[in-house]
């Protein structure tokens, strides 16, 4: 560990909090916003806690997830319309609250925290499966293909996780709203695989033979 990727954790952490804080309590003229205090606790908590244990644990991981700055062109569009799809859903969550547009039933929000926590879960069961796991599109020297684990049920877990997290934000959030935005998610991780295969066929020793083993991406039997 370095006081440098310390120092760039946390930098990154604290940038994220108040990102997060300005998109969901301004457009919701209020800090009295309880969904939004939801969200951030599910998110920020978990994410605290693991960031703590990469950096005693595996610097060299946590140094890849924080490294965002993609090389691959067609990956910077992806990173851009996501960008787009997170700043939308989250001013309309704030929105929503504000007017009370259409408000979920307590039980909704429930469900949806569950199933966030729970795709969290397999977030760090990914990370704890694959060293590997950048958060850029790369082939990184003497990279091997994970084939154990999740990685025999689909060939992209960590997409399955930040499915799930993503669409119950909306739900967490109480916002239909920002649930119907958050879907756009499916063809946009859709283009970053397409793209991703391409670029771990030509640069990964065996993956074709892995994908020709593992038939499914992201959900079994069905994608």
């Amino acid at each position: 560990m370095t006081s440098k990727l310390l120092l760039q954790a946390i930098g990154k952490y604290v940038l994220g909090l108040l990102l997060f804080g300005v998109l969901l309590f301004v457009p919701a003229g209020t800090a009295f916003y309880p969904n939004g205090w939801l969200l951030m606790a599910v998110l920020f908590i978990p994410m605290l806690i693991a960031g703590i244990i990469l950096i005693f644990k595996n610097p060299s991981l946590l140094k890849k997830r924080l490294n965002a700055k993609e090389e691959e062109k067609e990956q910077k569009s992806v990173v851009v319309c996501s960008g787009v799809m997170f700043l939308a859903a989250f001013i309309v969550a704030g929105l929503n609250f504000r007017f009370q547009w259409f408000l979920l039933p307590n039980v909704a929000v429930i469900v949806g925290t569950v199933f966030f926590l729970l795709a969290y879960a397999m977030y760090a069961e990914v990370l704890k499966e694959n060293t590997y796991l950048s958060r850029t599109v790369e082939v990184q020297e003497n990279q091997k293909v994970i084939d154990t684990g999740l990685y025999g049920i689909v060939r992209h877990p960590m997409y399955s996780a930040t499915l799930v997290l993503f669409l119950s934000m909306g739900i967490i959030l109480d916002s239909l709203f920002s649930f119907g935005i958050l879907l756009f998610y499916i063809p946009i991780i859709a283009k970053r695989m397409k793209n991703e295969e391409a670029v771990l066929e030509e640069g990964l020793e065996g993956y074709k033979e892995y994908k020709s083993k593992v038939k499914y991406k992201v959900i079994p039997y069905i994608w």
